[in-house]
């Protein structure tokens, strides 16, 4: 073998030894021409999915080569199924990215086997807006309150018990004493209000106010539904009706628990990359989202859709996660008591 050649496969070894290294491509010339795949972890018609289309319609633009943007649904395990995916199988070059729940991060953290992966290690993109869950039920169901949620059984929908629906209600049930009982199985948060609406079950948690006002408006103006909980870190300007988890709580161990779940509504709807993409064009992937963020004709789609936007970027999120490891242990016991 000559030197060059030698050099040369050296080269190679090293560029596919180096996770994050920036490539000899540059980004332009990587995504000119190019489809990038962004993978949704829920099913169609919910927020997740809602947001993640209209990003998709006009992200491209802002990225160096213009790639056309197609989104794609992968639902199942309340997003764990994409998020292992995105970490152990999907293309580490950049052309794959996608949006997974905002609690998945810390599925690892709660000793939850069906997370394999390490969530330090994703590539955050950013996301489009910090979350306000709340937990409602069909006016039917005669439940108005907190009092009504202790004294009745309420039947619930669930999307994995790694999702906001099933952590939120059992983590309720342990801390505020309710007597939520989830029906698990569905794919995504839209079939849960779905099968409210056909009387499968009667409410829900972890349902989004974005999501609501986007999607499913007219129920609440029905009079359809009520709006129970709120788990959030301070009330939303629109929603001071609803009681916080946190103000119901009565005991220090509950309020930990309570906040723990809070965390993760910082994270909205995260988009990651995978492990192991080249830092030049994570780089790109974030400024091209936050400028997304800023176009006018983005807003616009956005606001037409119902879509709040209060965006933050990777490094943000990135900081959120380390945070949320970073809580005392005992708290996180009790969380894993009452999730599993």
């Amino acid at each position: 073998m000559s030197l060059l050649k030698y050099m040369k496969s050296v080269a190679a070894v090293a560029a596919i030894a180096l996770p994050g290294a920036v490539s000899a491509q540059s980004v332009e010339e990587f995504y000119s021409g190019k489809t990038l795949e962004l993978y949704i972890g829920y099913s169609v018609g919910g927020g997740y999915d809602t947001y993640a289309r209209v990003i998709a319609s006009h992200m491209g633009k802002h990225i160096p080569g213009n790639p056309t943007i197609v989104a794609t649904n992968m639902p199942g395990a309340g997003s764990l199924r994409l998020a292992n995916w995105l970490y152990e199988a999907a293309p580490r070059d950049g052309s794959v990215i996608g949006t997974i729940a905002r609690a998945a991060p810390f599925e690892p953290l709660l000793q939850n086997e069906a997370a394999t992966f390490d969530a330090a290690k994703f590539n955050y993109i950013g996301n489009a807006n910090t979350e306000y869950s709340l937990c409602a039920a069909m006016s039917d169901a005669d439940i108005s309150n907190i009092d009504d949620l202790r004294a009745k059984e309420l039947l619930v929908g669930g999307t994995g018990a790694a999702s906001d629906p099933n952590k939120q209600a059992n983590v309720a049930n342990t801390a505020l004493g309710t007597k939520m009982k989830i029906i698990d199985g569905y794919p995504g948060g839209n079939d849960i209000v779905l099968a409210m609406e056909r009387g499968e079950v009667m409410g829900r948690c972890g349902w989004s106010w974005s999501t609501i006002k986007a999607t499913k408006a007219d129920l609440l103006e029905s009079g359809k539904i009520k709006l129970l909980l709120q788990f959030a870190a301070k009330s939303h300007p629109e929603l001071t009706e609803v009681p916080l988890v946190t103000d119901i709580a009565e005991t220090d161990e509950a309020k930990g628990m309570l906040n723990f779940i809070i965390a993760p509504q910082e994270m909205g709807r995260p988009y990651v990359a995978p492990p192991g993409v080249p830092q030049d064009r994570v780089d790109a992937l974030r400024k091209a989202f936050m400028d997304t963020m800023q176009d006018p004709e983005f807003l616009k789609a956005a606001a037409e859709a119902g879509l709040e936007i209060t965006p933050s970027d990777g490094e943000q999120l990135q900081q959120i996660v380390e945070s949320v490891y970073a809580t005392d242990p005992a708290v996180i016991a009790k969380v894993i008591e009452a999730t599993n």
